[in-house]
């Protein structure tokens, strides 16, 4: 690959990032209103088929575009093109099959899902639901023709319209339903409505790029179907259970957590609402591991086993760099959380409902940070099946902590179940990236010093402030947003300062930063080594 397409790409891995990590925040984000709206029992029902709307959106934003983005970029390689024969068309029917498979197998079983999860009154939602698979075949198909291309403007635009799309109209039907004091399962079809009116949107997007830069020929040439159906089927599902690992929990969750609680004693309409409680952690741990996952993956869009044995030298401080980035942020943002949790549940959710269950499962942050990070480095040297296998056993172990923790513990059996299952994940995956990656030495490079100082004045700051302000704080919903927003942003400026004045990075990690930003922190770095020197 020359230098020009190679900075094509960097620059088209750095966009998606981007527009990956603005997505993933208006998809946390959004749940705030819509559970402020509906209440507790409204965010049970929209929880019980958001998973299961989830995979499908997955598959068309990550799985299936990432393998038809690899066969483009093959074809490519040999000198051959993209035409509608030979690689749309087979393409398109493959995927077909699939998500007609999954469209069928979910709307002719709608029943007995719905009896699984143990609230019939969701079987016309998840017949409904089943819809949403339908539309995956064509946006996924053109997501990967442009990704294969190095032309990452038409997914990146089309998942911002996606989601603008689906949050507005969710926010919207969920106002509606609870002004109208329609029944509350309504907001579950509202979500399946608003999945469906998202796609639209993005397949809208991809069609007019698709029109514009006609990035197809109409020759006839030679292929082999099942190579394609063996790479979208390994690479486009299996690969795309990394992007899922967060989702997979939800979708223990949505099928034993609230027939757990009915088991443990709970009545149908507390078990609902606890569940609900429960289900409050998720947008803050989505947003919590966006922060400390996302940004370190950003920095290695190029990771292959064949350039870490041509380039060694190169990539171990590259990958390094890139875990310490994650872990630094990721342990920030759960300190942090776990400290203010308290008045982020008041001003978010408005009132102090599992605060301990929600304070353990602020923990999983650190977890799904570091271990999503080190899955996606095995991936990317190639070790897909196996990453596969280790998030299935962390599902399992999900699914069978719930059934075994929750009937006792109730909703923070749940919380340990998931940090149980995080922890092994992050555990397996580290060191399974310690056996392929030798030279990595992930522990001995990070500055402990550093980090626990860092936590600690964190830490000590939060309280200190939390204990003045709530003498003159008004106690209103915006005398809260004030507080956390306040502790937040401070809270966040005091552990960056802290990391380095104490030089936690070193000067050719903070180069795989922006510019303007490594400027500004080496400058700083540097400050920083010359007060020490001179005070030792």
């Amino acid at each position: 690959m020359n230098g020009n397409k190679t900075n094509q790409l960097v620059k088209g891995a750095l966009l998606l990032t981007i527009t990956g990590v603005i997505s993933k925040v208006l998809s946390a984000a959004y749940r705030i209103p819509l559970q402020n709206l509906t209440g507790d029992m409204g965010f049970y029902v929209y929880q019980q088929i958001y998973p299961i709307l989830g995979i499908g959106l997955m598959l068309a934003l990550y799985g299936f575009p990432s393998a038809i983005s690899k066969l483009a970029a093959d074809r490519q390689t040999h000198y051959q093109c993209l035409s509608l024969q030979s690689f749309y068309m087979p393409i398109f029917l493959i995927l077909c099959l699939l998500s007609g498979s999954l469209f069928l197998f979910i709307y002719m079983n709608a029943p007995y899902i719905a009896r699984w999860v143990g609230d019939d009154q969701l079987s016309e939602t998840y017949r409904l639901g089943a819809f949403t698979f339908l539309f995956v075949p064509i946006i996924a198909l053109l997501r990967g023709a442009f990704q294969g291309i190095f032309l990452m403007k038409p997914t990146a635009f089309s998942q911002l319209a996606e989601q603008l799309f689906r949050v507005t109209v969710i926010v919207a039907a969920a106002g509606l339903v609870t002004a109208s004091g329609q029944q509350i399962y309504l907001i579950g079809k509202a979500a399946v409505f608003a999945a469906i009116i998202g796609l639209l949107a993005a397949g809208v997007v991809l069609g007019l790029f698709f029109w514009r830069l006609k990035p197809f020929q109409l020759e006839k040439q030679a292929y082999v179907l099942r190579d394609y159906v063996h790479t979208i089927i390994i690479l486009g599902m299996v690969a795309t259970l990394n992007h899922m690992v967060l989702l997979l929990l939800q979708f223990a969750d949505t099928f034993t957590l609230f027939p757990s609680l009915l088991k443990g004693g709970y009545s149908k309409i507390v078990a609902m609402e606890a569940k609900g409680v429960f289900d409050r952690g998720q947008p803050l741990i989505q947003v919590g591991t966006v922060l400390g996952s996302s940004f370190a993956l950003a920095l290695m869009p190029s990771i292959s086993k064949k350039k870490m044995a041509e380039q060694p030298d190169i990539f171990y401080p590259y990958i390094r760099g890139a875990m310490l980035f994650s872990i630094y942020l990721a342990a920030g943002a759960t300190a942090g959380l776990m400290v203010i949790f308290p008045e982020v549940n008041q001003a978010l959710f408005l009132d102090r409902q599992g605060n301990t269950t929600l304070r353990l499962l602020m923990s999983a942050i650190l977890l799904s940070s570091l271990a999503i990070t080190a899955a996606s480095i095995l991936q990317g040297l190639g070790h897909v099946k196996r990453v596969a296998l280790i998030i299935l056993l962390v599902f399992f172990i999900k699914w069978i902590g719930n059934q075994w923790l929750v009937p006792t513990f109730g909703i923070f059996g749940s919380s340990l179940a998931t940090v149980l299952s995080l922890l092994v994940f992050s555990l397996v995956a580290l060191v399974e990236l310690h056996r392929k990656l030798p030279l990595l030495q992930l522990l001995r490079n990070i500055q402990w010093k550093a980090l626990l100082i860092a936590i600690l004045v964190m830490v000590s700051y939060l309280m200190i402030i939390k204990w003045l302000a709530y003498s003159w704080l008004t106690h209103s919903r915006a005398g809260w947003f004030v507080c956390v927003g306040f502790l937040s942003i401070t809270g966040a400026a005091v552990y960056g300062y802290c990391l380095i004045r104490l030089q936690a990075f070193t000067e050719q990690q903070l180069q795989m930063l922006p510019s303007r930003l490594f400027l500004m922190l080496t400058r700083k770095n540097r400050s920083a080594a010359d007060r020490n020197r001179k005070e030792s």
